[in-house]
Formats: structure tokens, sequence, C-alpha cells
């Protein structure tokens, strides 16, 4: 048998971390050789995440007490403006998969914009790939820093990246309406997100000013070839884990919704994860909890000359945790699919 790839979870006491090891636990390539977390230091892992007992882990530690010598690749699972100098003091060696937003946002300025703190890495910044599977394979294959998307400009970009590029739609009159499950807010204690305060309602946050908006702009204006700022508002949803776009856009050079839904088909027609909603079908959440896979779902608009889109994703997997490992698979010449083989959680 092959030797496996040891891997380290930095911040593997969170919901992102903490998923990815209950992926990687079942990948036939991985072995979790280290698993780091701040506060819960020194602890069992089944201590902290009971429902991950059985998998013979190792316990919690400090980054500084990890042994990097034996270990291949790390997942770094920690908040903005503290994965970057987590990962500058990490060794060489080591292909490191970052699902923060440190190394996300290309330009500096931006980033301080919107997260408030200067970068310090540049240099690492320079040889970072943004991680969206689908879209930078090629570059992915010979990565050693990848920057994971964020949950909402994974689902929004999957669904309008080859729209836009196609000039099928305005990039210039684009409206996004997100929805996202509580754990899309992390395990610390918030008071918006506590049972009581969040429970059968539905609110929106970060009006005008989420940070994945910028995201989300930075790779559309890649490929439009120009500025483009899009209208994005996020809600909180009384559930879990899942992740909703309804995106609304001016079509564009004479295209119809039909042809909006073939180039989607067409440009993700091989792909393992991505793909339409059936005939009849309206895209759910529920449809892809669990997995790594993002349906999608086009609709004409009754206002003439406009296409209604829809995106949805599982916030924890395709949105973080999983894409994270499918980019570890092409990273290292894996199966792309290695670890990332579940059905949806239906119901």
């Amino acid at each position: 048998m092959a030797e496996k790839i040891a891997i380290g979870v930095i911040g593997a006491s969170g919901y992102t971390g903490s998923d990815l090891v209950r992926l990687a636990a079942r990948h036939p390539d991985i072995e979790i050789k280290a698993l780091t977390a701040h506060s819960h230091a020194g602890k069992p892992m089944h201590q902290v995440f009971p429902h991950l007992a059985d998998l013979g882990l190792p316990d919690l530690v400090t980054v500084d007490e990890v042994d990097w010598s034996e270990i291949d690749a790390v997942f770094c699972g920690l908040p903005h403006a503290t994965s970057q100098e987590v990962i500058a003091s990490l060794p060489k060696h080591l292909k490191v998969i970052d699902m923060s937003a440190d190394f996300r946002l290309r330009d500096a300025a931006v980033y301080k914009q919107w997260y408030g703190v200067e970068r310090t890495q540049f240099e690492l910044q320079k040889q970072t790939v943004y991680g969206l599977s689908e879209h930078y394979r090629d570059d992915l294959k010979t990565a050693n820093l990848v920057a994971c998307p964020g949950c909402y400009p994974t689902a929004v970009l999957t669904l309008l990246l080859p729209l836009v590029k196609a000039g099928l739609i305005d990039a210039d009159d684009l409206i996004i309406d997100a929805k996202s499950g509580i754990t899309g807010a992390g395990r610390g204690l918030k008071q918006n997100t506590l049972f009581a305060e969040a429970g059968e309602g539905f609110s929106t946050y970060a009006v005008a000013n989420h940070r994945h908006a910028p995201e989300i702009e930075q790779e559309l204006s890649l490929v439009a070839d120009k500025d483009v700022i899009v209208s994005f508002t996020p809600h909180l949803v009384p559930m879990s884990r899942g992740e909703y776009i309804s995106a609304y856009a001016k079509l564009a050079n004479g295209a119809t919704a039909q042809d909006c839904k073939a180039a989607l088909e067409t440009r993700y027609a091989d792909e393992p994860f991505v793909y339409m909603a059936p005939e009849g079908v309206l895209p759910a959440t529920q449809y892809v909890r669990g997995s790594n896979k993002v349906m999608l779902g086009v609709y004409q608009d009754r206002v003439p000359g406009r296409v209604i889109l829809m995106s949805t994703l599982d916030n924890l997997v395709k949105g973080s945790a999983g894409q994270a490992l499918q980019n570890f698979n092409i990273m290292f010449g894996l199966e792309e699919t290695s670890g990332l083989q579940q059905v949806t959680m239906f119901p």
C-alpha cells in the first residue's frame, strides 16, 4: 500500500476545521497527524466534538507543539488576520490550504479596507493560488499555498463566472440575494446566533458591507476585463448548514435564459460536483446538504430581458472544508473526488 500523506489541521476546534477532519478521516490517502487549537489545546478532540470520538484522532495541541517535519500538508482554519502570520512561520516544505480570508484578496489595500488590518506577507500573497477548484485547476496542480474562497463567493462565482465570461449577462447589473445557515458565523458566542435570537426568524446582516463582496467582484472583474461592482445582501437562516443564492441579471448581446442554462451545462458537463437542477426541480439546500455538490438553476424572469439564477451548496463542505479537500486532491495529483463521495443527507 502506498504511503499516506500526513496532514495537520490548524484551528481544528472550529466548525470549518472539524468538518475538514470529518472528511479527511475517511480519505484513503490521508493520515491525520496533528490537530491544533488555541483555547482547547490539551484536550482530546472528542471532548470538543463528541461526534468524532470513534476516529482515533490525535489530541489538540498548540501550533508550536507540532513536529512539522512529519507532516506534508496543512489545512488552516483560523480567523482572518491570524492565518497570514501563522502560515509565514511554518516550514517551507509544507503545502498549505488556507480556509481563512487572509490570502483571498490579491490587492493589499482592498484587504485592509474590508478586514481592517494590514497585509504583512506580501511574498506569500504572490505565490497564492485562488482555490475555486473548477476554475483554477491547472494553477492548483503546482500550488504550494492555496486560498480557499469564502462560502458565498464559491456559490456566486460558480454560478456567474461562465455567464459573465461568455457575455451572456451584463456584469454592470448584478443583484445577489444570499442566504446562509448559522454555522457561517463560526462557533464563537454571538448574540445574533443564539437560538432565542435566530430561531424562528429570518434576518439580513452586513448590508452593503459584507467582506465577501470584494472577493466576488475581484473574480468577476477578471473575466469581465473591467471593474465590476455587485449589489450583494446576505441573510441569516435558522438552519445549521446550507447556503442559497438567488441572482438577478440583465441579459446581454441578445442572449436568452435558455442560452445561460446551456452555457452552464456545457461548462460543468465534466465536473463531478457541479450540476444543473433536474427539469422541473428548483434548487434547494436540502438537495446538497452534507455533500460537496453545487446545484444550479436558470429561469426566465417575467421582466423582459432579465434572468433569475440560482445556486445552492453546503457552506461547510463545498463552501469551505470540502473544497479545501478537493484542492488538496488536485495539488497532490489524487483522484479529485477522493474523500468527497458523500451522498447528500436527505431529509
